[in-house]
């Protein structure tokens, strides 16, 4: 069984940075893809970046730029380090561990951390 635990959210102003942090439990966690999801209120939930196993990262348009992904497998942790970040960035933002191609769509996920994004 794998569990995912997300720290790092809280309220910052607008152009502030954040970064999120996910540890995650389990003998998997350094081959599998990791990922940072997040939504909003009234909102799907989106794909906002992940990582391959072997450090490759992959970002939504709406973040490339400003956030970045990274892992340290020897601490079994994924980061989201958030910069320039704007009231729509608001959201709770979800760790997530891969189970085969990002693209299937399987795995865990982690309980969520709140992101608010306000003056």
């Amino acid at each position: 069984q794998v569990q995912l635990a997300e720290s790092g959210g809280g309220l910052v102003q607008p152009g502030g940075s954040l970064r999120l942090s996910c540890a995650a439990s389990g003998s998997i966690f350094s081959v599998n893809a990791m990922g940072w999801y997040r939504q909003a209120p009234g909102k799907q939930r989106e794909l906002v970046a992940f990582i391959s196993g072997g450090g490759i990262p992959n970002y939504a348009d709406s973040v490339r730029g400003r956030f970045t992904i990274s892992r340290d497998n020897a601490k079994n942790t994924v980061y989201l380090q958030m910069t320039s970040l704007k009231p729509e960035d608001a959201a709770v933002y979800y760790c997530r561990l891969f189970l085969g191609p990002v693209a299937r769509g399987q795995g865990y996920w982690g309980q969520g951390t709140q992101v608010t994004v306000s003056s």
